[in-house]
């Protein structure tokens, strides 16, 4: 499976959230669309969960964000109970990682973003946080969302992501 690069069309991509509901992601055109590779357990999803939500009001119905359940060691129970707990509106789960292999994703968070047309416009990290910069000087994925709603390119339209590594089995 060839992973996506910025500027190809996302595929179509069906996956149930956590109560089993299938959730298509060409159902969002006419939105932009995050897809945020996500872990219960991941300190650094934690920390994006809790800036991501404020801009998701902001941005309105404009915006859509999908949080997407890849940690191969995570049990739905657990992952509907931290979601439920952070408010997180639609959490998917890959249980078989087919979005992790077809977006390349390896850490929590890996955040992507998908423009109103259903193209891969920004892949990488939500800031600039890193193990040298602890706090974040520039919100990577705010800039790229913004710039896709006034009707420009993400730029930089890739940034090196920054989390825990995601388990496969």
């Amino acid at each position: 499976m060839q992973i996506l690069t910025v500027g190809q069309s996302v595929p179509s991509l069906t996956l149930p959230d956590l109560q089993g509901r299938l959730h298509i992601l060409s159902d969002y055109l006419g939105q932009v669309v995050i897809l945020n590779f996500w872990s219960a357990t991941c300190p650094h999803s934690e920390r994006v969960d809790l800036a991501l939500l404020p801009l998701l009001s902001d941005w309105g119905k404009q915006v859509a964000a999908l949080w997407i359940a890849c940690e191969a060691d995570e049990p739905v129970s657990r992952l509907s109970a931290i979601a439920r707990q952070r408010g997180l509106p639609v959490v998917l789960h890959d249980a078989e990682h087919t979005a992790v292999q077809r977006f390349g994703a390896q850490v929590t968070p890996h955040l992507f973003v998908v423009d109103a047309s259903g193209v891969l416009r920004y892949r990488g990290a939500f800031d600039d946080v890193s193990l040298s910069r602890r706090e974040p000087t520039r919100c990577y994925l705010k800039e790229a969302v913004d710039a896709l709603l006034a009707g420009n390119a993400p730029e930089p339209a890739e940034t090196t992501s920054f989390g825990c590594v995601i388990t496969r089995r």
